[in-house]
């Protein structure tokens, strides 16, 4: 079954990798708070079928970002903490094409197109706490708890033309949709390696795995970051995926690219 691919050209996206630790320069026993803008430039990949009585269909679609929102925020004191990430997104996109389409287990009869119209639109909330195991100013390291909410509003349309002879009426044309909500619970790590005495400069890292409502989910974050005395500015690779359980149109969804942020602490 061939993948479903949509290319995102350009959205803010509030990540992980925007989750280093806060300044050593503020009190361990004060409220420390941190704020992230993104700019993130992902890959969206899935694989999607629609059953019919013809059989399924499997498809290569391109992207159209229409909306998105996304942000984070981390408060933290002492040991303890907590962060909120939010994303949301709605892409769309209409293909023509003769291949990269089957049918069952056949690809689309010679001399036949397919016109596939594919919206999606979906809102991904991170909520977790932290601990904070290795308390070391330059290169903490913290422990996190928490669940990740992905819900999804997907919708497909499909039209055969041409050599259309061998394919059941059913298949022709048609559309199909879906309103999964997942909640899933997560666990996993977070922190940042210095680099240097000054420790200006060091690498911000994010794992985390979780399961539920999906068949697993799971993200890895690392990247770059340097140090201003208002914040840091950061470049980082960012890698979401999603299996979902057998019974939603859609299998699966993977977020995978380069991401650009600043950090704003307070």
């Amino acid at each position: 079954m061939k993948s479903v691919r949509l290319s995102a050209v350009e959205f803010l996206l509030a990540s992980a990798a925007c989750l280093p630790a806060t300044a050593s320069a503020q009190s361990a026993d004060e409220w420390q708070f941190q704020g992230t803008i993104y700019l993130y430039l992902p890959t969206v990949g899935g694989k999607t079928t629609v059953p019919e009585p013809g059989g399924d269909f499997s498809i290569d679609i391109l992207d159209s970002l229409n909306m998105t929102f996304m942000g984070t925020l981390e408060a933290r004191k002492g040991r303890w903490g907590a962060f909120t990430d939010l994303i949301y997104l709605d892409l769309g996109n209409t293909k023509t094409q003769s291949r990269d389409i089957t049918i069952g287990t056949l690809p689309l009869p010679a001399g036949a197109t397919a016109t596939v119209g594919f919206d999606l639109e979906g809102t991904m909330w991170t909520l977790a706490g932290t601990y904070r195991v290795v308390t070391k100013p330059a290169s903490p390291l913290d422990l996190i708890v928490g669940a990740r909410m992905f819900d999804l509003k997907h919708g497909m349309n499909w039209q055969i033309s041409g050599n259309v002879g061998s394919i059941p009426l059913p298949a022709r044309a048609g559309s199909s949709e879906g309103t999964p909500t997942n909640w899933d619970a997560i666990a996993g790590v977070k922190g940042r390696y210095s680099l240097g005495a000054d420790g200006k400069w060091f690498i911000p890292y994010y794992a985390d795995i979780g399961t539920g409502d999906s068949d697993l989910t799971w993200q890895l974050m690392g990247g770059v970051g340097h140090t201003f005395g208002w914040g840091e500015v950061l470049g980082a690779w960012r890698h979401i995926d999603y299996g979902l359980k057998s019974g939603s149109t859609i299998k699966g969804l993977t977020f995978d690219g380069p991401a650009i942020a600043a950090v704003f602490r307070w």
